[in-house]
């Protein structure tokens, strides 16, 4: 791959609302669903994938949650590498790790949630 893959829910409203704001932040990164990729091929923990947005590196390596985010923003201009960095800095990494989780346990009541959305019957994230 020559670019890094962000993969969000097909089936979440909040997931594919704010996937379709991700590519104004400048950011270099395909984007595909969970749904349509071949998660197999492509290094992807499926359960997790349901809990946690991965993102694909173009060298195969995958992060989940809150360090795809990081890294996805790491593909952008400048003032959004700083605010990768920083998310996963020693100090910041467990909040924003606790922040993501947060909107993950609570997407379904976020703008663009549905029922659907809802993790409830899903395997919790690491």
């Amino acid at each position: 791959m020559d670019r890094g893959l962000m993969l969000n829910d097909a089936d979440c409203g909040f997931c594919m609302r704010t996937a379709a704001l991700v590519p104004r932040l400048g950011v270099d990164v395909d984007a595909a669903t969970v749904q349509s990729a071949d998660l197999d091929a492509l290094g992807v923990d499926p359960e997790r994938a349901q809990v946690e947005m991965p993102y694909v590196h173009p060298d195969g390596r995958v992060d989940y949650g809150h360090r795809a985010f990081a890294a996805i923003l790491r593909t952008g201009p400048l003032p959004w590498r700083v605010v990768s960095r920083i998310m996963t800095t020693p100090v910041v990494d467990p909040v924003a790790r606790r922040a993501y989780r947060w909107v993950a346990d609570n997407r379904e009541k976020l703008p663009g949630g549905t029922p659907a959305c809802k993790l409830e019957d899903r395997p919790a994230a690491g």
